[in-house]
């Protein structure tokens, strides 16, 4: 393979033999991800199934051939779509009332996600909406399904 001095090479994979230790390297504080989202006490179980869902996707972006800074990208933007489920469910009582795996489902489609209020640039959601569509095949996948059928 030739690589043209202009071109990024993707870096490896991270997962190695620990997945885990992977996990908590590329998301330090992934356990704290429910408080940092919630405005009441009861947001806390929601975000820690929110969390539940997600880890198999950021795991999977470990497993690919991903720049750091699109790793890193992806993280955030996954942060972002847990956070927004969290605001999301106080505006909507039927997402309110679903589980968790169905609320995450409606909001990522094969057209990227939610607006995320409040509002962020353009190039933001833009980046942001590339992520949902990512995590929209991979649940849409037979790789880890979360989303129901």
């Amino acid at each position: 393979m030739v690589v043209k001095p202009d071109k990024k090479v993707p870096a490896p994979s991270m997962l190695g033999a620990n997945p885990a230790a992977a996990l908590a390297a590329f998301c330090p504080d992934l356990e704290q991800w429910p408080q940092r989202w919630h405005y009441d006490a009861p947001d806390i179980p929601p975000g820690e199934q929110i969390v539940a869902c997600i880890k198999p996707f950021l795991l999977h972006l470990l497993s690919e051939n991903l720049t750091p800074k699109t790793r890193r990208r992806h993280r955030d933007n996954v942060w972002l779509l847990g956070g927004e489920l969290i605001r999301l469910r106080y505006e909507d009582s039927k997402l309110r009332n679903m589980p968790i795996p169905l609320a995450l489902s409606a909001l990522v489609n094969e057209d990227g996600g939610p607006m995320i209020y409040p509002r962020i640039s353009e190039e933001e959601q833009n980046a942001f909406d590339a992520t949902c569509r990512k995590l929209y095949r991979f649940l849409d996948s037979d790789q880890k399904p979360v989303r129901q059928k």
